[in-house]
């Protein structure tokens, strides 16, 4: 079963009274139940257009979103939601502790005793501040409290809009960690981010918004496969490289004895080969293109779109 389907969504805004803005274009995409599934793109691409759309904040121009095959508009089918904006704001006076008994009524009663609380304050590392205002404390321990507040009354779905801003190396690893121990729970996560290592790290799928178009939507794993392109060959003995035809080498380096060849994956078996024939092969090492490589490299070929993150 899908935990989130978009179909064909399409979202214009009016900018100085007359001016149309085109913010979705015919999105489409779904989320299969009990997965992790990153959402990026560059600033401006539509992601929080897209998130709005979903917990019913906009109205889209075309098109509809479901939540487990109910309309995401109905308010019965966002029960199963847990919702983090991408800039909370919270009542300053508050304490995190009264925030999430509050949102914790809400849902249910019996989700709001005391022993739930504190495990989600503890379960975001913020036991120690559970009762300071919230105005004292700081913007990464903002995000967690937002965080906390999608955990307390243990959805099924958590849609979380930029989860990693404003934290720290330790609050990152601290969230991805709660989106992992959610994944192994049977969980669903979808999530914004700008951090493109944190998709690799967690997602099982993901999906590229750039100028309010898809570009890419499939599985994380595909992506890292097609990021083995080329590989490092380093031989000993400069009489090999030389003995290359022509095209089968993208680049050489030379480096005293030894010569470092770029070669495409197609090509490695008979650069090999002959470079054994001619001379002595010291390695071949795969030549990654990171993710953030491979997205870059689809916004930039995106028509008049610049990159923006």
């Amino acid at each position: 079963m899908t935990a989130i389907d978009v179909r064909s969504i399409g979202k214009t805004f009016t900018k100085k009274l007359t001016k149309k803005v085109c913010a979705l274009n015919d999105v489409s995409f779904s989320v299969a139940e009990g997965s992790a599934f990153g959402f990026i793109g560059p600033n401006g691409a539509g992601k929080s257009t897209t998130i709005k759309i979903l917990m019913g904040l906009l109205r889209p121009d075309s098109g509809s979103t479901f939540f487990y095959g109910r309309n995401s508009f109905e308010p019965a089918a966002r029960k199963r939601v847990g919702y983090l904006a991408e800039n909370p704001a919270y009542y300053d006076y508050l304490t995190p502790r009264e925030l999430l008994e509050f949102v914790a009524c809400h849902f249910d009663a019996a989700s709001a005793r005391g022993d739930r609380v504190a495990e989600v304050l503890e379960q975001v590392g913020l036991t120690d501040a559970a009762d300071r205002p919230i105005r004292s404390l700081s913007k990464g321990m903002v995000q967690r409290i937002g965080l906390g507040q999608t955990l307390v009354h243990d959805p099924d779905l958590y849609i979380l809009d930029e989860p990693m801003s404003g934290l720290d190396p330790l609050g990152r690893v601290l969230v991805a960690d709660i989106i992992q121990q959610l994944k192994r729970r049977g969980k669903t996560v979808f999530f914004s981010t700008h951090i493109i290592n944190d998709v690799e790290r967690i997602c099982d799928d993901v999906l590229l918004l750039v100028g309010g178009s898809v570009r890419y939507h499939g599985p994380v794993k595909t992506v890292v496969d097609q990021s083995y392109g080329t590989y490092e060959v380093v031989v000993r003995n400069g009489a090999a490289a030389a003995a290359m035809e022509p095209g089968f080498v993208l680049s050489e380096a030379r480096e005293g004895e030894t010569v470092r060849l770029s070669v495409p994956k197609q090509n490695l078996e008979a650069v090999i080969a002959k470079v054994s024939h001619h001379g002595e092969l010291l390695s071949v090492e795969p030549e990654r293109r990171t993710l953030e490589q491979i997205f870059v490299e689809l916004i930039k070929s995106a028509d008049g779109q610049k990159v923006g993150e």
